[in-house]
């Protein structure tokens, strides 16, 4: 993992602080695409059952040549195939996860929604403890999860997550759930954090920081993200951007830069409420 600082989970694995994301590219062109990646040097990969790229993937982690102790490797449960999950059914699409993925193991493995709707997800949790213990998952954590959420997983199941995977950027910084995640020792983990491109990258204040840095918005956002503590995970699909999320080791943000970054704060969320959100 190289020059890619890592952050120690609850359970003493250590994850890298930069990854690559797959989220909607196609499984047919994932082989190729993560290629890239491993080619420029991530060595972590995020894909998702319901992404339909874990064979893809798979395949481009095989054919990368790097051994596997060298990667890590995070997938999800899409928790609203089934009306209800129980032990048997989380197992089997975990089965189903590292049969595609051609893996023997994942190296964290999450709960994607909370689906605090249907109330399945602390029996998810329990099943994802025993995966855990059986090495099949080296860690497991949860996605999208509030506070509240995130307090009963703790106090009515052994877990406490390794990591969270929320919507994370400098327009919907999210202090106070990082904040429950420190006190817990619980990583977060941003995904769409470069906020999707959705007008974040042309802010005046990012541009201006960008130039100071001789860098590019996205990189002064991914250097943001790596020095608040942050895993990030940008995805894109286009070579020269895939090397140019990863340049982002080579510079520092100062003070002023930080300050100015997290005032960009404005709560604006760009992915579903997961308070009000139920994939069924």
């Amino acid at each position: 993992m190289s020059q890619v600082p890592t952050l120690t989970l609850n359970n003493g694995l250590r994850m890298p602080q930069l990854g690559f994301g797959v989220w909607q590219v196609p499984d047919d062109e994932a082989t190729t695409v993560v290629g890239a990646a491993l080619e420029a040097g991530y060595r972590s990969i995020d894909t998702a059952a319901i992404y339909d790229n874990e064979t893809g993937t798979g395949k481009a982690l095989a054919a990368s040549g790097i051994p596997r102790e060298e990667l890590f490797v995070t997938t999800k449960l899409w928790n609203s195939a089934a009306e209800t999950w129980t032990r048997e059914s989380v197992l089997r699409e975990f089965d189903a996860s590292l049969a595609r993925l051609g893996l023997d193991y994942v190296d964290l493995y999450l709960i994607h929604w909370p689906r605090a709707m249907r109330d399945d997800y602390l029996t998810i949790v329990r099943t994802f403890a025993e995966i855990a213990d059986s090495g099949r998952a080296k860690a497991v954590g949860v996605s999208n999860f509030q506070p509240a959420e995130l307090e009963r997983v703790m106090a009515e199941t052994p877990v406490v997550p390794a990591v969270n995977q929320v919507e994370l950027h400098p327009n919907f910084a999210q202090a106070e759930l990082r904040a429950l995640h420190a006190r817990h020792g619980i990583v977060t983990e941003a995904w769409s954090p470069l906020g999707q491109g959705r007008g974040l990258l042309q802010d005046p204040t990012l541009a201006r920081i960008a130039a100071k840095h001789g860098k590019s918005p996205a990189q002064v956002v991914l250097r943001w993200h790596i020095q608040l503590g942050n895993v990030a995970i940008p995805k894109s699909a286009t070579p020269s951007r895939i090397r140019e999320n990863f340049d982002v080791f080579g510079f520092v943000l100062d003070d002023d830069d930080l300050a100015a970054i997290n005032g960009l704060d404005n709560g604006t969320r760009l992915g579903p409420d997961p308070a009000e959100f139920d994939y069924s």
